[in-house]
């Protein structure tokens, strides 16, 4: 995120961190274990509708081209190289954090099993819990002139801020443990590799990716005056309140108390500030917008299962095909999502908006963006998420 004054504005991400964690939007994570088993049982293709372009937004680059193939201490050098000159950053300094850096197997390792693998049933659990919504509407409660101040300024509700710091960071109790030097040397090094050809190329577009935010780290540094070798954060490499990854503290991260500095480890003024402009300029959050509503399914509607998570249809395009919001206050003109989860009573059916859409930018995942939506809605007191979720029987036609 680069560093910037207020406009508008990656859990310690048991994934990720990858987004927020504010992690850009490149790392499209693969299908979940239900997404796929969705997708399988899709037989049948829908009646052609007109669909919506997704507008470009900042963030959205595709993975970079992998680098060539070449020995560590070659590739070491060219990044030292690249980054002195790219970033205006001493390559001796460089070289010296390199050179104390450690590749750690616990990284990979981690990377290897990301949370968002999950089914929703087990992945809800872990961010929805009656602890966590306690603590975050305690948290609210400390914090809220601050919270309103930056809901008045952004639109982006407070408790949409807090629930994103209760997932990423269970509110700024676990940031993370690991050097963040350690992590993206590690991953923009030695990422893993599962010797699926199939793979291969997403796996080398993912080590060139890390290695990007490795040299945003020293960039970063360099711009809020930060010492990188004491940073800590997720193993993925994200950090502070939010778990910013460097190219997001870099372009989106706001001064939130006007200091002159943006601190995302010790200022909540600033995390507050930057969190709700990363939804604005990279999500494009609207203001009073809807976010999701649970669905129904017609007896006779179709297997459906959209390809990516931007609400390109319409509620009357998806009501047409026996989806139908079960909240009246929806407009029929509205862009929306089919949104199919796993819950633990059976499989739920949402309608997702472009504010889901938007928490989605924080990280590239259904299962991320519903659970940070049921957590602000409890933390609001509006709903009991740890309540049966399951849809009524005629919803899903049984």
């Amino acid at each position: 995120m680069t560093a910037r004054p207020l406009r508008k504005a990656l859990p310690f991400m048991l994934s990720l961190a990858l987004g927020a964690c504010a992690t850009p939007a490149p790392p499209t994570p693969a299908p979940s274990a239900d997404e796929a088993s969705q997708a399988s049982e899709t037989t049948t293709e829908p009646t052609p509708v007109a669909t919506r372009k997704r507008p470009p937004v900042p963030g959205t680059n595709p993975l970079p081209d992998p680098l060539p193939a070449m020995p560590l201490e070659q590739a070491k050098a060219a990044f030292v190289r690249d980054t002195a000159a790219k970033y205006g950053v001493d390559a001796g300094y460089i070289e010296s954090v390199l050179a104390n850096a450690d590749m750690r197997e616990s990284i990979i390792k981690a990377m290897s099993r990301p949370a968002e693998a999950k089914p929703w049933r087990d992945y809800r659990p872990i961010f929805i819990s009656q602890a966590r919504i306690d603590g975050g509407q305690a948290f609210m409660a400390r914090h809220r002139d601050a919270l309103a101040r930056v809901e008045s300024r952004t639109g982006v509700p407070a408790e949409i801020i807090v629930a994103i710091i209760g997932v990423e960071t269970s509110y700024g109790a676990n940031t993370g443990s690991y050097p963040v030097v350690d992590a993206l040397y590690t991953l923009a090094f030695a990422y893993p590799r599962t010797g699926d050809p199939a793979k291969a190329d997403r796996e080398n577009r993912r080590e060139a990716f890390f290695r990007g935010e490795l040299a945003q780290l020293f960039a970063l540094g360099k711009e809020q005056r930060l010492d990188v070798t004491t940073l800590k954060g997720s193993y993925a490499g994200a950090m502070g309140w939010g778990q910013f990854m460097p190219s997001s503290y870099r372009e989106f991260a706001a001064d939130g108390n006007g200091d002159g500095r943006i601190d995302l480890f010790n200022s909540t003024d600033d995390v507050f500030a930057s969190i709700a402009n990363y939804f604005v300029e990279k999500g494009g959050w609207t203001r009073g917008g809807p976010i999701t509503v649970r669905a129904m399914r017609a007896p006779d509607a179709r297997d459906f299962e959209p390809e990516g998570l931007y609400p390109d249809m319409t509620v009357a395009q998806l009501g047409g095909m026996g989806y139908r919001p079960m909240a009246a206050s929806i407009a029929p003109d509205e862009p929306a999502l089919l949104i199919n989860l796993d819950g633990v009573s059976g499989r739920e059916h949402w309608l997702g908006f472009d504010n889901f859409y938007a928490i989605t930018r924080y990280n590239i995942s259904k299962h991320y963006a519903m659970a940070v939506y049921q957590l602000s809605e409890a933390i609001a007191g509006r709903e009991n998420p740890l309540a049966d979720t399951a849809a009524p029987a005629a919803a899903d036609g049984a």
